[in-house]
């Protein structure tokens, strides 16, 4: 829930969840000054049926949203979302995100994988997901990603996660989904972009590697920011290192990421994230 910042916001929640019989077992809040905004993550435990469930958010929202301006999501913890998972060729990323799912350590559904190449339908027949093969050019892009919305519609996607997805997501997939669509590059955009910005980072001699994991907007890599980490390399390591190093980085940052994601930890405002615990 966010709304401007205020007295009383706090007191006034956790009374109407009290008095709605709710029992919190978490809740965490956040103040941004600059932007005098308050952000909460309550998660609660009550014997909600499904009427009470309804009632209960058509009452929050009458009696403290209206007088607080406060807007709340609610979400009930085995919902969990539906995410569509698109890579390209490399496998490093897909990986992580299925057998963490398979373990459920990774809380969601994974409908589909899709791919402009075959390249990794071996994978999905290994964890048995139906694979999708939709080629994309120059000139099949609108068609499809025509195909890609029928599907992500059909199968009921909440949010796409781009495992080394290699190709720029326009505006149709991103109006679709917003803030629902995660990816993942290495940290040295734009200083070496390209095909193979390790091999560049090489030879400018870097001290670190770096990945950063965020929503995508219509500006490229420039959506808000879900996470990031660094890990230090010397003149001692070769090529193959900063690749192995970076690929480690990326799986384990944009597993980070989806797994705050499909959780709803993240706040979206001002093209930044409240990450809670």
């Amino acid at each position: 829930m966010h709304c401007p910042d205020q007295k009383g916001i706090i007191a006034d929640v956790t009374q109407f969840i009290h008095q709605s019989n709710g029992n919190i077992i978490y809740i965490d809040q956040y103040v941004d000054r600059v932007h005098k905004s308050f952000f909460m993550r309550v998660v609660i435990e009550s014997l909600f049926q499904k009427t009470t469930y309804e009632d209960f958010q058509t009452n929050f929202d009458r009696d403290i949203g209206s007088r607080y301006a406060l807007r709340c999501s609610f979400f009930l913890e085995d919902k969990i979302p539906n995410v569509a998972v698109f890579v390209s060729k490399y496998d490093h990323c897909l990986y992580d995100i299925l057998t963490q799912q398979r373990s459920r350590k990774l809380a969601c559904n994974i409908p589909f994988i899709l791919s402009n190449h075959r390249d990794l339908e071996s994978v999905a027949k290994q964890f048995q997901i139906p694979f999708y093969h939709v080629p994309v050019t120059k000139e099949t892009k609108p068609e499809a990603e025509t195909q890609q919305l029928e599907l992500l519609k059909k199968h009921e996607i909440d949010s796409i996660v781009l495992a080394r997805y290699m190709q720029i997501v326009s505006h149709r997939l991103v109006d679709a989904f917003p803030n629902q669509i995660i990816n993942i590059h290495h940290s040295f955009l734009p200083a070496f972009p390209g095909a193979k910005p390790y091999h560049s980072a090489f030879e400018r001699g870097v001290k670190i590697i770096g990945a950063t994991s965020h929503y995508v907007t219509e500006d490229l890599d420039a959506g808000p920011i879900i996470e990031q980490d660094i890990v230090r390399v010397s003149h001692e390591h070769e090529v193959r290192d900063f690749i192995e190093k970076g690929q480690d980085l990326e799986r384990i940052v944009l597993l980070r990421a989806l797994k705050h994601h499909c959780d709803r930890k993240i706040m979206v405002y001002h093209n930044k994230t409240v990450v809670f615990n």
